[in-house]
């Protein structure tokens, strides 16, 4: 047989084996092994005291052995009857293993319990709430006495273990501990009732994990619970708030998704584009934009879904109806948290009307600029004509003395002739250049436009030419307007002859009168008028027509489209004059290879007053009777021809070259007749009059400029107590101005010989 291992008997076994687990698993192994060992050592090669030692068990192992079962059936509580049969100090340590859990729980109930308390009161006192938070320390000392309880069932059990199985027979031993805990059970029975009566009064926690709060802490928490129930119903109320501002506003406020489909529709959408939000939801938003404006607004929408951020512009869009709008759009993404585009939103805002206004205003300020250029215009060309007609009026008048004095010559008079008619043309270039300026000598009287058609139609009739048809359509009832008969019937000739220039192959002229109500904000007359009822005549033609560049300029003076040599470019710029001295209004519109219309505007009559016509007088002028005339003239070569025709005409000339000296002459000689320019330098002739009647109010004064009447008030129209000469003027036209002066006095200041002014005339003067 083989040799077999050594294995120290029970007593050593049970030294080696302290606990009872090790010592269960050592008698395991030895009843293991008796079940392989033969009946006798007797046949054995050892020693008989190394075979006793190891077989031959003790009395009470030996009476056992026949009860043990097969090891295939043996349990735990064989090993436990075994082990404590053959080791008493065993059987012991068996029967206190509940005592060492019981030991190992209280220990651990312990620490837990204080862990708790520990976690209570901390952040307890951090808060300052010891004497305050009453539950919070109550609920503290609960499970504080729990943990210092079940250390006392520790320590008990510890004894226990200790002093061995006895210690449960020996009362007296553990009756002070089990006072001490029955005690401390007691406190912490009390300490729980103190603790419900405390949640009972004040019956509240706080949030999940909290901890009981006193009344003071209650009152803060309501109060914090309080400002955040109104901040959220704030919140809820501006939200309600911004839905209703944006479900009412007029403006358009979109929502779509990233790829055009709409998803939100507000009520100023619908009031711009017509559609309710019943047909939009769910609808593409191109179906608002023809093709173009639907490609761009793919392209702003691509844009937005890479990033780009917002974007604002101006676009036209179609209404329901497919009337264009205009929008000033304003295209913004909206973002999830991770910044990516979850939808974009649209703000649409209708500037239709407000580009109307901006060309309404442009076109306003472009007229304003215009009138102030015309009005520049109209300053130089009247300084033009003023320089001009003096010239013109000393080459006229000096021409006609060598007429005069070459009688017997009468190549010499041919050619002077020719001369003098082209002063006279010049004049009238000049005159035109005055209406213009507004500064011409007008006549105005309430005439009917009726009329004013009827006679310039007959006088065209003859003339125009056989290549043009002339139609004239008067109102049907009178048309009476207060202005020059002279100047309309220019008007009327100036574009009748314009109109025949534009149709050499031929066409048709209309002349037209009626009325038409304005209401003040027409943008392309010139100048603008106010609301009201106005006379119109019209002109139209069916020639070539003009563009718009021409047809802004065409009022301007020297400006003509017509070929040089056939026109001065005066023409319209005379009507513009006319019109405007008239207080009225001229319009025009014209299109190419179609023709043009004027219409000219002017303030009706109500009444129409009786007008007597004005009959020029040709017989000669009365000669003069001697009397005294003060010329006071600026221009030296002009004075001496106006001191010639008055001195040949049979007066007593007297020359100033300025009003300073005209005083000193009147001073030293008198006047009976004050002939003076208007527009002179260091005093004015108005000036000049005023002075000298203040010494004789009855002094007859007739004024002479090239700027004409319209210098010498406020108005350009002549004041019916005021005797005007416009230059050039011959001396057939001075004499008479000076004999109807005269003349208008001679009833209230008869002749005598001049008399010396005091010298307070001239101190009054210098």
């Amino acid at each position: 047989m083989g040799r077999r291992r050594h294995r120290p008997p029970p007593a050593e076994l049970s030294h080696h084996l302290r606990h009872p687990v090790a010592k269960i698993l050592g008698w395991a192994e030895i009843l293991h092994d008796d079940d392989t060992m033969p009946a006798t050592c007797t046949s054995s090669t050892e020693p008989p005291k190394t075979c006793n030692d190891y077989s031959t068990p003790p009395p009470r192992r030996r009476d056992l052995r026949p009860t043990v079962l097969p090891h295939h059936r043996r349990s735990l509580a064989t090993l436990l009857l075994i082990g404590t049969a053959q080791d008493p100090q065993f059987a012991a340590e068996v029967a206190s293993m509940p005592e060492q859990t019981f030991l190992l729980a209280n220990i651990v109930i312990t620490f837990a319990y204080a862990s708790i308390t520990v976690a209570i009161l901390v952040p307890v006192s951090r808060a300052g709430q010891l004497r305050t938070n009453k539950l919070a320390v109550a609920t503290s000392m609960i499970f504080f006495s729990c943990a210092v309880g079940h250390a006392l069932h520790a320590i008990m059990a510890y004894q226990t273990i200790i002093r061995g199985p006895a210690a449960h027979h020996m009362a007296g031993n553990a009756v002070g501990w089990s006072w001490t805990s029955a005690l401390w059970d007691a406190t912490t029975a009390a300490i729980g009732v103190y603790y419900w009566t405390l949640r009972r009064g004040y019956g509240v926690l706080l949030g999940p994990g909290g901890i009981y709060v006193d009344p003071w802490g209650q009152h803060r928490l309501d109060e914090a619970a309080a400002r955040e129930r109104a901040v959220r119903d704030l919140a809820e109320a501006q939200r309600a708030t911004l839905a209703t501002v944006v479900e009412h506003s007029d403006d358009a406020i979109v929502g779509l998704t990233p790829e055009g489909l709409i998803t939100a529709w507000n009520h100023g959408a619908e009031k711009i584009f017509g559609y309710t939000a019943a047909e939009m939801l769910g609808r593409p938003a191109t179906m608002l934009a023809d093709q173009h404006g639907a490609e761009h607004q793919n392209t702003v929408l691509a844009s937005i879904r890479s990033g780009d951020g917002r974007r604002s512009y101006e676009a036209r869009r179609l209404r329901k109806d497919g009337t264009p709008v205009d929008l000033a759009l304003t295209i913004t993404p909206i973002t999830d948290e991770a910044g990516a585009v979850i939808g974009v939103s649209a703000i649409a805002r209708d500037i239709t009307a407000a580009k109307e206004a901006a060309e309404y205003q442009r076109a306003v300020g472009e007229r304003s600029n215009k009138a102030q250029r015309m009005e520049s215009l109209g300053k130089l060309a009247g300084g033009v004509a003023h320089g001009f007609n003096n010239i013109l009026a000393i080459i006229g008048n000096y021409t006609d003395f060598a007429i005069e004095e070459t009688g017997d010559k009468p190549q010499v008079q041919a050619d002077l002739k020719q001369a003098r008619t082209a002063v006279d043309r010049a004049s009238n270039l000049t005159r035109q250049l005055l209406i213009f300026t507004r500064g011409d000598a007008i006549q105005p009287q309430d005439i009917d436009l009726n009329a004013s058609i009827a006679e310039v139609h007959a006088m065209l009739q003859r003339t125009i030419g056989e290549h043009i048809t002339l139609l004239a359509l008067p109102a049907g009832q009178p048309l009476v307007v207060h202005a020059d008969p002279g100047q309309i019937q220019q008007i009327l000739l100036n574009l009748a002859i314009n109109a025949r220039d534009a149709m050499p192959e031929g066409g048709t002229i209309v002349l037209e009168a009626n009325t038409a109500v304005l209401d003040g904000d027409e943008v392309n007359m010139q100048p603008p008028l106010p609301a009201g009822t106005y006379a119109r005549l019209l002109v139209s033609d069916t020639g070539h027509g003009m563009s718009a560049d021409t047809a802004a300029r065409i009022f301007e003076p020297f400006y003509t489209t017509k070929p040089q040599g056939k026109g001065t470019g005066l023409g319209l710029a005379t009507v513009y004059g006319i019109v405007t001295e008239a207080g009225g209004s001229i319009n025009v519109y014209s299109e190419i290879d179609i023709g043009t219309t004027f219409r000219i505007y002017l303030p009706l009559v109500a009444a129409a007053a009786t007008t007597t016509d004005t009959v020029t007088t040709q017989q000669a002028p009365p000669p003069g009777d001697g009397s005294t005339v003060l010329i006071v003239e600026d221009e030296p070569a002009l004075a001496r021809v106006v001191a010639r025709i008055v001195g040949n005409g049979g007066y007593h000339v007297l020359v100033a070259a300025s009003g300073p000296e005209a005083l000193a002459v009147y001073d030293q000689h008198g006047c009976d007749l004050l002939l003076t320019d208007v527009i002179m330098p260091e005093m004015s002739g108005p000036r000049l009059a005023e002075i000298l009647h203040e010494h004789d109010p009855q002094l007859p004064v007739v004024y002479m400029s090239g700027y004409s009447n319209g210098l010498l008030g406020k108005t350009p129209i002549l004041d019916e107590d005021i005797t005007f000469l416009e230059k050039p003027f011959t001396a057939y036209d001075l004499l008479h101005k000076v004999a109807a002066a005269r003349r208008t006095n001679s009833d209230t200041k008869p002749v005598e010989a001049p008399a010396r002014a005091p010298a307070s005339v001239i101190d009054r003067g210098l």
